[in-house]
């Protein structure tokens, strides 16, 4: 089969043939529709851990089931579907607690040589971690479920009520995400605070109430301007050291603060300015097979509309230079791979 490979920080994806996988004992074959391309699939190339070479990325994948492995019951070949990109251990505390998207021991489809991510024409998951899509729902929104149900999660953490001023900082995929969940949420006024024009018209796009640049002026006067008080939920969605503690310096009182974006670097913060508020914060990570259900649950029923999201779709010949120019820019937010050429 046809399969996107890493090879280096310096060179392309190598589109390259690699050996087709067959499914085993309690695993299904896919053939792949849409593959997300994710900010981590960048940074890790970037990276360029020569531990990657021979990897296949790709983990936000949707697509059909070609084979039945051995034993496999409940699933038909031609069904469409999900997969979480977890394989985790079951032995340590987070799997004994059903939180396997903490495992101590996680490993990535996509990530890991062992299990082939969704840059190639075929792939093999364990029926375990299986999501089947709803009549109704595409391709091009199912590969958004995975990053999707990262800000479904992010929100359930929180207390979004129907008075609340929520504010969101970053629109980047998460950012997105977290937007649409706040309003499914019921939350009174939805802000973005974002630095990029093509991210606050996103941000407009998927329903926030009102955007904001942080580098056009004091960011808590633009909150007050617009919601005639400080934000009760705030979820910082960049990753970038200080966003915690602008996000702390505007809180309400007693607000909630969940940090999503995910900062490599050391940060600084003041928490006698969060005592003083006696400000929650939190810090969201992954997801659980109820934030892929709800995910699609809510795109089956439209509450939840992903497609302002998706930035365009390139083929397996056109994916190395479009990965390339993604590293260079950082622009759009969801650009998805079409595996099939078009069959799906």
């Amino acid at each position: 089969m046809r399969a996107a490979v890493f090879t280096s920080a310096s060179e392309p994806l190598a589109l390259r043939e690699i050996e087709r996988p067959r499914p085993g004992a309690g695993e299904v074959g896919l053939r792949i529709a849409r593959t997300g391309i994710c900010g981590s699939d960048l940074h890790v190339k970037e990276g360029g851990n020569p531990a990657f070479a021979g990897v296949v990325f790709g983990h936000e994948f949707a697509g059909v089931i070609t084979e039945l492995g051995e034993g496999v019951e409940g699933w038909r070949v031609g069904e469409r579907v999900v997969s979480l990109p977890i394989h985790h251990c079951g032995q340590c505390e987070a799997c004994r607690q059903d939180k396997i998207g903490l495992c101590e021991q996680i490993v990535f489809t996509g990530y890991s040589h062992d299990h082939c991510g969704g840059f190639a024409e075929y792939n093999v998951v364990p029926t375990h971690s299986l999501h089947r899509v709803p009549e109704g729902v595409s391709f091009d929104a199912a590969a958004m479920v995975e990053p999707l149900s990262v800000s479904r999660r992010a929100v359930s953490r929180t207390p979004i009520g129907k008075d609340s001023v929520v504010l969101v900082i970053g629109t980047g995929p998460i950012g997105a995400g977290v937007v649409q969940f706040a309003r499914i949420a019921g939350a009174r006024t939805v802000i973005v605070s974002e630095m990029v024009p093509e991210r606050r018209e996103l941000a407009l796009a998927v329903g926030a109430d009102a955007v904001v640049d942080p580098g056009a002026g004091p960011l808590l006067d633009q909150i007050l301007e617009v919601a005639g008080r400080r934000p009760d939920v705030i979820f910082e969605c960049v990753g970038v050291p200080g966003v915690i503690q602008q996000a702390i310096e505007v809180a309400a009182y007693e607000a909630t603060i969940m940090v999503v974006g995910v900062c490599f670097d050391k940060d600084h913060l003041y928490p006698n300015m969060a005592v003083k508020r006696e400000l929650t914060l939190g810090f969201s990570n992954c997801y659980t097979h109820d934030d892929f259900a709800g995910v699609l649950k809510a795109m089956a029923s439209g509450a939840l509309d992903p497609s302002a999201m998706h930035t365009g779709t390139v083929g397996l010949d056109e994916l190395p230079a479009a990965f390339e120019a993604l590293i260079a820019t950082k622009s759009g937010c969801k650009t998805l791979v079409d595996p099939s050429g078009g069959a799906l």
